[in-house]
Order: C-alpha cells, then structure tokens, then sequence
C-alpha cells in the first residue's frame, strides 16, 4: 500500500493492523501491538522501484442487520460479518478486501503488493460494523506506481466510508479525524485498543521517503466511526 508516502501494518494482540502512503516507491507497515500495554514494532516490505523510488468484539444485541437504514447513534453496530469491498467516494477508493494475518515476528503481515487496488482486513480484530477498532490497511504506492490510498491524507472529517460486508449489509462509516504520526512515536494503545463502540482505523504511509532504509516516515492513520447501515 502506498501513494505519496505510505503507512503501513501494526501488530495488536487484541487488534492488529498497519498503513502505507505517498505516491513513490516503498511501502512501510508500521505494526502496533496492544497487550496489556502497547508495543510498537515495525515490519517494513520494501515496494520500491529500486533507483526511483479478542479477538473479535461483542455483538451488538439491539443491531438489526435488516433494516434498511439505522440511525447514528452511539452505541449503532452489527453483527460480525467480513468486509468484501471499500468504497470512499471523496478520494475515488473502490476495492476489494484481503484478509491480513499476523506474522511469526509479531507484525501484521501486509497485502500483495502486486495488486495496486486491494485492501488489507485484519482478520481476528473486530469487522467493520462490529463494536471494537476494526483495522484496514493498504498500499500508497508499489513499484508499478500509486496504489489505492494514494489519496488517504487528503480525506477530510465528516467524509464518509463504505464497507460491503458478506452479510449483504453495507456499513458506512462517517470519518472522525485525519491524523499523520511519525513511525518512532506511534500511538499504538490510541490506535489498536479495543472500543466500546464500532469504530473503524484505517492506515497507510505517509511523510518523507527515506531512501536508506527505503520506507516512508509517517504513518498516515483515519478515525471513523459507524453511522449508519443499509441492505446492499
């Protein structure tokens, strides 16, 4: 996952996940564990074109996954289901989902970065819609060029994101903040802890290309939380 300056995965005992952003070559997944405290690591995937360049969450027990639309209300979220597609209209996202998993070092292990329009789902964290921090990363950039969150820092509060569960139900997303965090001082416990409410991270890299270790700087890291769910 990378665009201008890319994000990438961190690892969270209870919920995993890491970004990727700018346009340019190398792709970084910063991962984040949260256990008992947090742990910030790093597992780095080097996309570059070589001289350029619980756990899952409780269900909600007042959600009805068939109603045609729900108020946003505080405590609005859904049964578990996986995430198949992401649509965020401001910034022209329309992917698919892969499933993430977490690697034998500990770091969330990221997508393919041959396919420059995919994104990751951490798996055994909460799914979108679902009460808890559901973790979703992807590329900025590959060695072929931008990838599908190229765009993810210019996303702006009040945008909303579309998530297409395998339950038919489409969960959107209304976008609290837009934050840029230097890899060494990650808030991984602000980022992968568990919530009370359905909310949703979603990650990539961002800031400066370093060229000597080839990974992006920053990471560029979206709060949202769920407003709203429809039938598909």
């Amino acid at each position: 996952m990378t665009a201008p300056q890319s994000p990438q995965p961190n690892s969270n005992p209870s919920r995993t996940a890491s970004a990727s952003r700018p346009i340019g070559r190398g792709l970084l997944w910063s991962a984040g564990a949260f256990l008992l405290g947090s742990l910030l690591v790093y597992n780095s995937v080097d996309t570059s074109a070589d001289p350029k360049p619980q756990s899952h969450s409780a269900v909600a027990e007042s959600a009805n996954p068939h109603s045609s639309a729900s108020p946003a209300v505080p405590d609005l979220a859904l049964p578990r289901s996986a995430p198949k597609r992401v649509s965020i209209p401001q910034i022209g996202v329309n992917a698919p989902f892969t499933q993430l998993t977490i690697g034998p070092t500990g770091q969330l292990n990221a997508p393919p970065a041959n396919d420059k329009n995919l994104v990751g789902w951490y798996k055994d964290g909460a799914a979108p819609g679902e009460r808890g921090s559901a973790i979703i990363a992807g590329h900025v950039d590959t060695k072929t060029g931008p990838a599908v969150f190229l765009q993810l820092e210019s996303l702006k509060p009040g945008a909303t994101i579309n998530i297409t569960r395998e339950d038919g139900i489409i969960a959107s997303f209304k976008v609290d903040s837009v934050e840029t965090f230097n890899k060494a001082r990650f808030p991984s416990e602000r980022v992968y802890s568990d919530a009370p409410t359905a909310q949703l991270r979603v990650i990539t890299c961002g800031g400066a290309y370093d060229r000597k270790v080839k990974d992006y700087v920053d990471n560029v890291v979206v709060f949202a939380h769920l407003a709203s769910f429809r039938n598909a």
